[in-house]
């Protein structure tokens, strides 16, 4: 399975949504150069609250664009970096794939996926109701959320719109990807 990024974006702030940027820079072991997550301990405001030294597994968060245009099917108005994504992806089933799945982001960039974004109220503080277009349940009745997924950067490098993005799967028994 392969992919293509189509958007990046970063910000410097914490706030809800990203600008849109023509490259983002990983760095390994802290996420995107001059981002606000950035780190190798927790810096989400809620994280930092509880325990502060606990390490950040969610250095770099992806959404695919497939989701995005499923929310605006729906109704909503929502575009690249607008739910605080740094990578928008295209192609591959992100929510589908393992714990410890590796994507390589352009030529040099590596991901780790850890988990995957919890949904919360900023969604509908954003736009009303898109909390709740962001979680399911599957057939089984097993919730699902689909506000993205997080991953740590193991490699570093440049990521721009029209890199090419490579999957690797980790030896399996496969872990399902739980919320971080």
């Amino acid at each position: 399975m392969s992919g293509t990024v189509q958007a990046v974006a970063a910000s410097p702030t914490h706030g809800f949504s990203k600008t849109l940027l023509p490259r983002i820079r990983l760095i390994a072991g802290l996420g995107v150069e001059g981002d606000a997550h950035a780190g190798v301990t927790v810096k989400h405001r809620s994280r930092v609250a509880r325990d502060p030294t606990q390490p950040n597994l969610r250095q770099l968060h992806l959404i695919a664009e497939e989701t995005l245009a499923e929310l605006v099917g729906a109704g909503f108005q929502v575009a690249p970096g607008d739910l605080g994504e740094n990578v928008t992806t295209r192609g591959i089933d992100l929510l589908a794939l393992p714990r410890g799945a590796r994507l390589r982001l352009g030529q040099d960039a590596v991901a780790e996926l850890t988990g995957l974004r919890n949904p919360c109220h900023q969604l509908d503080d954003f736009q009303p109701g898109l909390m709740r277009a962001l979680i399911g349940r599957d057939a089984d009745g097993t919730l699902l959320l689909k506000a993205g997924v997080m991953a740590l950067v193991i490699a570093g490098g440049a990521v721009t719109p029209g890199d090419a993005i490579a999957l690797e799967l980790p030896a399996g028994p496969h872990e399902r990807l739980q919320r971080v």
